[in-house]
This record gives structure tokens, C-alpha cells and sequence, in this order.
């Protein structure tokens, strides 16, 4: 574990340090310890710093809601963006942008509003005496692509108002400030919470539904419990940065080859990977192509969509 949190703080300083102005690690670390006198005050504490917290807590947010998704469904391919927890998010979040942009300021409960209708449509659709974790995933697949069907609709009936529109769907850091990490920060803090503490439940789920009603436990309960847990933090995450896909398949996954199947300590080391891989994918963007900026999200895409292939060709299952 310590090794992911060594990676996670080297992520973030290399996040505060590169930029369209390179800045040392020892004025970073002036800085963040109170200096005001540094001539890169400003860059770092007003610009990048917001920006890369709100990395922090979008990449442990979409890292846990993966790791629990995979794991209600033991499958290594369920990820909030591919299920269609965060399609049903993006819709409502979306609707407020175009339809009541008046109502902006409430993009978070309305995103977690979506989630959730979400989560009991794919539940509600996989339901038959009981659900299974492959009857859930395809129920998802179904239901993300009427949810997108959806946003697509409202782009072609609001396409004087698109543009406000167009860094939400792809999945963007750009432009975050303070007052984004005040918005992320309370429902990261009680996600990654609730995840913890629940966390040797979900080791009784993964032994199969016989054999945790043998343990007694409620697997129907905690699987949709699980679920919400996971469109609360997805939920938060889509509102802050949109529709940003990948993080929660890749890093669940490859943290669970590194520290194994165990959710007491994967659950922990799937956020500080995720910190890891978010911050680390927005200075990439960030500095590839300067001075042209490129969205976090085309490059979780670029990353993601082999990722993807390469274990539908393994065909692995949790």
C-alpha cells in the first residue's frame, strides 16, 4: 500500500509542476506549506492546486464506484460509464444545462438523482426472482444506450445551447477552482467511507449468493446497497468533470492484479491508483499538444478503449 500512496503524492506534484509554466518541486512544496512570496504563488494555488484536488477526488470517486461495481457483479468489465450509472447521471446533468441552465447550482443533486434512477432501472431490468451479475451487466448495456439515446436527443433539439455542453460529455479538468473541491469533496468523503466500512461485506458477496445467505448475509440488500454507494460517487464525479470513462475499469482492475481480490485493502489501493492515473492523464493532456490543451477524457479514451479490448479477449471473470 505504501507504494501507491508514494505514486499518488509523485502524481500530484508532478501535476502542480507541469503546465504552460514549469515550476520546481521546491517552490511547490513552499508553497502548499503557507510561502506567499514565490513569483508561482498564483499558478499553483489559485490554478493548479483546485484543479488538481478535483483530479484527487474525481479519480478516487470513479475508482471506488468500479471496484464496487465489479465486484456486485463479479465481472472485471462493469464500470459506472459502461453500465450506465453515469449515462443516467450525464442525462439529468445535461437536461439542467440545456433545458434549465437557471438551476445549474443544482447539478450534483440532480446528476445523483439520475444515477440513482439509473441503478433501479438496470436493477429493476435484471430482475427476475432474484438478479444475477451477468443479467445486471446486460440490463446496464440496454439501458445506457437508451440513456444516451436521450442526450443525443436533447443535442439535436437544444443545439443553440450545445456548446456549454460539449467538455461535460467529454470529460474535463480544465477551468476547476476552490469552490469545485468544497462541491466533491463531502460526498468523496462519504463514499470512500461507507466503501470501508462495507468492505468485508462485499468479500462474503464475491463467495457466491448460496454461500453468503449461508453466512447470512442479505445479498439482495447489500447489492443494491452497493449500487448506490457507487452512483453516489460516480454521481459526484460526473456533475464536477462529465462524462469521464475508463477510470473505473482500468484501475480496479489493474489494482486487483497487484494487491488481489481482497476488498479491505483493493478498495484502498484502487482510490490511491486512481489519484495515480487521473493526475498523471491531465498533465499528459495538458502538455502533449501545448499550447493546445487536450480534455482528461479523450486521453482515459485513448487508454481505455484497448484496456477494454484486451479483457474482452481474456474473457476473466472475478
Amino acid at each position: 500500500m505504501g507504494l501507491f500512496f508514494i505514486l499518488a503524492i509523485i502524481s500530484v506534484m508532478v501535476s502542480l509542476g507541469f503546465g504552460a509554466v514549469s515550476v520546481d518541486a521546491k517552490s511547490i512544496l513552499s508553497i502548499l506549506f503557507g510561502s506567499t512570496d514565490s513569483p508561482y504563488y498564483t499558478i499553483i494555488w489559485n490554478i493548479r492546486l483546485p484543479r488538481t484536488l478535483v483530479a484527487v477526488f474525481v479519480g478516487i470517486n470513479l475508482a471506488l464506484s468500479g471496484a464496487l461495481l465489479q465486484g456486485v457483479m463479479r465481472n472485471p468489465m462493469a464500470d459506472p460509464h459502461i453500465i450506465g450509472i453515469s449515462s443516467g447521471a450525464g442525462l439529468f446533468g445535461i437536461t439542467l444545462l440545456l433545458v434549465f441552465p437557471a438551476f445549474s447550482y443544482l447539478l450534483i443533486p440532480a446528476a445523483f438523482i439520475g444515477a440513482m434512477i439509473s441503478a433501479l432501472l438496470i436493477y429493476l431490468l435484471a430482475w427476475d426472482k432474484g438478479v444475477s451479475p451477468m443479467r445486471i451487466i446486460l440490463a446496464g448495456v440496454a439501458a445506457s444506450a437508451f440513456l444516451n439515446s436521450g442526450v443525443s436527443a436533447l443535442y439535436t433539439f437544444y443545439s443553440d445551447r450545445i456548446q456549454g455542453a460539449v467538455s461535460f460529455m467529454i470529460g474535463n479538468l480544465s477551468a476547476k477552482s476552490w469552490g469545485h473541491v468544497e462541491i466533491i469533496v463531502p460526498y468523496s468523503l462519504i463514499g470512500l467511507v461507507l466503501a470501508l466500512l462495507s468492505a468485508q461485506r462485499m468479500n462474503v458477496l464475491l463467495l457466491g449468493d448460496a454461500e453468503s445467505r449461508s453466512l447470512g448475509l442479505n445479498t439482495e440488500g447489500y447489492r443494491l446497497w452497493f449500487i448506490a454507494i457507487s452512483a453516489l460517487l460516480a454521481a459526484s464525479a460526473v456533475s464536477i468533470v462529465g462524462l469521464l470513462g475508463f477510470v473505473g475499469l482500468i484501475v480496479p482492475h489493474a489494482a486487483r492484479l497487484l494487491v488481489g481480490n481482497d476488498y479491505r485493502i483493493l478498495l484502498p489501493a484502487s482510490a490511491l491508483l486512481g489519484v495515480t492515473v487521473l493526475c498523471l492523464s491531465d498533465t499528459i493532456g495538458r502538455v502533449a499538444f501545448a499550447p493546445i490543451e487536450l480534455p482528461v477524457g479523450i486521453i482515459m479514451g485513448v487508454i481505455g478503449a484497448p484496456f477494454f479490448l484486451y479483457l474482452l479477449r481474456k474473457k476473466r471473470t472475478i
